[in-house]
């Protein structure tokens, strides 16, 4: 028995740092390592929601289809007070225009349904977040929506 406990220690201590590298790898390739980790959307206040909201109201344009006219309205949250500021100076010089492009590249048909009218506020999003100098529009929302052929 005194022959075999340096090999017993032996095995038992391979097997040891085998487990342990295995649990320690697992975390980095199964994707549960602590970095890879979204942070969770933070719940706002319906005070902080009103200082990072922002409006544009009755943007007026004709649509792709130019026998089709739209009014719109928007709220644009944004990610914090100093990029609210940031987007009220340039609202009416750089994002009204965005989105009267994006709205003349769209068709009537976008507007009936809410999962096109999702993806046109995601395009939306996207091209006006280029357009800020700083922060970013977390949530665009049609507040205000009427299409009518003239």
């Amino acid at each position: 028995m005194k022959k075999m406990l340096p090999w017993l220690i032996t095995i038992l201590l391979s097997i040891t740092l085998i487990v342990l590298a295995v649990f320690l790898l697992s975390n980095k390739f199964l994707g549960n390592d602590k970095t890879n980790i979204s942070a969770a959307p933070v719940s706002l206040s319906a005070d902080q929601i009103v200082e990072m909201t922002s409006e544009i109201s009755d943007v007026i344009t004709n649509l792709s289809d130019p026998d089709f006219i739209a009014k719109m309205s928007f709220s644009f949250q944004l990610n914090d007070k100093k990029a609210k500021e940031d987007f009220d100076k340039i609202k009416e010089i750089k994002v009204k225009p965005i989105i009267i492009k994006a709205l003349v590249d769209t068709k009537p048909e976008s507007f009936k349904d809410s999962k096109s009218t999702e993806q046109f506020t995601s395009k939306l999003l996207e091209q006006i977040n280029k357009a800020l100098p700083s922060g970013k529009v977390e949530q665009i929302e049609i507040t205000n929506k009427i299409v009518q052929p003239l």
